[in-house]
């Protein structure tokens, strides 16, 4: 990398992942697998359908503008610094260590988390194929959950070749059937409720005051979160400096699409009281398939969401253990979690570490509250996260590439303005929506950030690399770089 200080050494065979796999094909399709269509749909209507009503396709509207300034930002940073820590590295560069490390704990927790609430509309869907009330019993959801992810971290341990082989074939599957009961819902199937532009209005929030929007934004950025995974996999992509950002913004383009489509097609076939029954929590799209085809048709949306869980864990397992494996490298985490297997060339010990701790997780869940409020305040919790590390990415694009943002319109948009103003929204929503959340996804969402400051301060006393300061010169992306990568939208 021209230009950037390395904080460790990752040319050894040790610590250096199986360069040069994926292709723009396979980024896209990761970034589409990373936000998992179905399954954001089937877990989070219910939750952004109580924050806002109908006013679902608004927030989504609204974050997802936002949304792509950040997207823009990852695509320019990847291009500057092809890492697979992504967030944990480029935040270091440009505006301080901790805040870095503090990005790359975001994501990792965050991951954390979500692999735990998950693994509910998995076995909820697999279950409801063959009995309702089997569906609702938390026991066998948590059984039928923990097969799944066992799975996909054999999935993932493999090989990102064989990880992004599997995901081609499920994320066209999932796409297709989504395509085609989209299509149902709003050509054919009977409607509850008239569509109404005034979903996209502004003033569908009115009623519930910005406390309602900041909910429902809240709730957005998680729906579109995993898209950056094409960055987590900077160092296994050809071409990563063109080819991670852009799959990154192609894939965030197709999930917008899809949750728009969703959003309008639920307000139309499903009733409110559908839309707000505990027992819809984890699997809503198994109502509206039954709405818009009713009998053994309609369940073939349950193999929509199934595979969009089983992809969406793997791309998430993919992220976290790609940043665990890169602060393991850099020492700011155990070294051993830097290790990879020889052959498969995957993060062999943080892939274990991250196995072990989730499905503990997972299990423990099940004794702490209903299925509905465990994801509830999940998602919450991820929202909360979601906003740290993608606001100071879009903070760190702006100052490494401050020299050049007045050289052209599109540098000034694209690099400065689009991502200033998407980082200034998560700020926003996180500042905005603290005092509106219960003290269970604080401790969750906070709390666990707090964590972070322990193995920080002990590897900080400890004189890690990672934490001296960069460079002036490391803290602007130089002109040369840029010159080879103007924008091409």
């Amino acid at each position: 990398m021209s230009g950037t200080t390395q904080v460790n050494e990752t040319g050894s065979s040790e610590h250096s992942l199986k360069s040069g796999v994926l292709g723009l094909f396979d980024s896209v399709i990761m970034g589409v697998a990373g936000s998992a269509p179905a399954y954001s749909i089937a877990a989070t209507t219910f939750a952004l359908f109580g924050a806002v009503l109908y006013g679902g396709a608004a927030a989504l509207l609204y974050c997802g503008f936002f949304m792509f300034g950040i997207v823009f930002a990852f695509k320019y940073l990847s291009k500057n610094d092809s890492h697979a820590g992504a967030s944990y590295s480029w935040v270091r560069r440009a505006l301080h260590p901790v805040l870095g490390y503090l990005a790359g704990w975001a994501v990792v927790i965050s991951a954390m988390i979500f692999m735990v609430i998950a693994t509910f509309p998995a076995g909820s869907s697999m279950l409801s194929l063959f009995s309702s009330s089997a569906a609702q019993n938390k026991s066998l959801i948590t059984i039928f959950g923990t097969i799944f992810f066992l799975l996909m971290v054999g999935a993932v341990a493999a090989g990102v070749t064989v990880t992004v082989t599997v995901q081609i074939i499920m994320s066209c599957i999932e796409v297709f059937l989504l395509l085609l009961f989209a299509l149902l819902a709003i050509f054919h199937a009977h409607h509850v409720t008239a569509f109404s532009w005034h979903w996209f209005s502004p003033s569908v929030f009115r009623d519930h005051g910005s406390s309602g929007f900041v909910a429902g934004a809240l709730l957005a950025a998680f729906y579109y979160w995993g898209w950056d995974v094409t960055a987590n996999l900077n160092e296994e992509t050809k071409n990563a400096k063109s080819t991670s950002g852009t799959g990154g913004v192609l894939g965030a383009l197709v999930v917008f699409l899809l949750f728009e489509v969703f959003t309008v097609a639920t307000n139309m076939v499903l009733t409110p009281a559908q839309l707000t029954d505990n027992r819809n929590a984890a699997d809503i799209l198994v109502i509206l398939g039954q709405a818009v085809w009713h009998g053994t048709g309609g369940k073939l949306i349950v193999v929509a969401v199934l595979l969009s869980t089983i992809a969406t864990l793997e791309t998430t397992l993919i992220q976290v253990t790609r940043t665990m494996f890169t602060m393991g490298r850099d020492n700011t985490l155990p070294k051993v979690l830097g290790r990879i297997h020889p052959v498969r060339k995957t993060p062999l010990v943080a892939t274990a570490v991250v196995t072990v701790i989730s499905v503990l997780l997972f299990i423990g869940s099940q004794y702490i509250g209903s299925i509905s409020n465990i994801m509830s305040d999940g998602y919450n919790a991820i929202g909360l996260q979601i906003c740290i590390y993608y606001g100071l990415a879009g903070l760190s694009v702006v100052v490494l590439y401050r020299r050049q943002l007045f050289s052209s319109l599109g540098n000034f948009i694209f690099m400065g303005l689009w991502p200033l103003l998407g980082a200034i929204f998560m700020g926003y929503i996180f500042y905005k929506s603290i005092p509106n959340l219960n003290s269970t996804t604080l401790a969750v969402g906070l709390g666990a950030m707090g964590l972070g400051l322990i193995p920080l301060i002990f590897y900080w006393i400890k004189g890690v690399p990672y934490f001296d300061m960069p460079t002036k010169l490391d803290r602007v992306a130089q002109l040369e770089e840029l010159q080879e990568m103007e924008v091409n939208l």
